[in-house]
C-alpha cells in the first residue's frame, strides 16, 4: 500500500499556505482562548473551555492531515505533448444536447467539482484518462451511464 498523495504544484502551495496559517496564527489564538477560558474557573461546566478544546482538536487533526500531504506528495506534472488525457489535464467535453463542461483532473485532496477539479479516482476522471480529442467516452456512475465527447485537452 502506498501513501503517495498526487497533487498539482498549485495544490501543494495551497496546502502549505493553509498549514502555515494554522500553525502560526490559529494555533496560538486557540491556546490563548483555552488559557482565558481556564481562568474562568470550574472546567466541568465551562462551555468556552470545552468549545476551545474541541476546536483545538479539530485544528490539530487538520494540521496532521496537511503535514501528511506535504510529506507524501507526488507532484502531478502535465505533459500536453501527447494529446491524451492524464493527471493534470484540463478536459473540455460535451454531452449530446448539453453545454460544454470543463474539468481539470487532479488528485483526491484537490478535488472540488464546483471549482472545476475532479479526482482521477472519480467516475468521470477514470473514464476520461487515456482518451483523446474526439473520443466518445462512456461515464459509469452509481445512478447510471452517460456518454460525452471530448472537445479539447489543455
Amino acid at each position: 500500500m502506498t501513501n503517495d498523495v498526487p497533487i498539482t504544484p498549485e495544490g501543494l502551495e495551497s496546502v502549505q499556505k493553509e498549514l502555515d496559517q494554522l500553525t502560526t496564527q490559529k494555533r496560538p489564538a486557540i491556546v490563548a482562548k483555552i488559557k482565558a477560558a481556564r481562568e474562568l474557573g470550574d472546567l466541568s461546566e465551562n462551555f468556552e473551555y470545552h468549545a476551545a478544546k474541541n476546536e483545538q482538536g479539530m485544528m490539530e487533526a487538520r494540521i496532521k492531515e496537511l503535514e501528511a500531504i506535504i510529506k507524501n506528495h507526488v507532484l502531478i506534472v502535465r505533459t500536453a505533448a501527447n494529446g491524451v488525457v492524464g493527471m493534470g489535464s484540463t478536459v473540455r467535453f460535451s454531452e449530446s444536447g448539453e453545454d460544454e463542461e470543463c474539468y481539470r483532473i487532479v488528485g483526491p485532496t484537490e478535488a472540488d467539482p464546483k471549482a472545476g477539479r475532479v479526482s482521477h479516482e472519480s467516475a468521470l476522471g477514470k473514464a476520461l484518462i487515456g482518451h483523446r480529442v474526439g473520443d466518445e467516452v462512456e461515464i459509469k456512475t452509481p445512478s447510471g451511464r452517460y456518454s460525452v465527447r471530448i472537445t479539447a485537452i489543455e
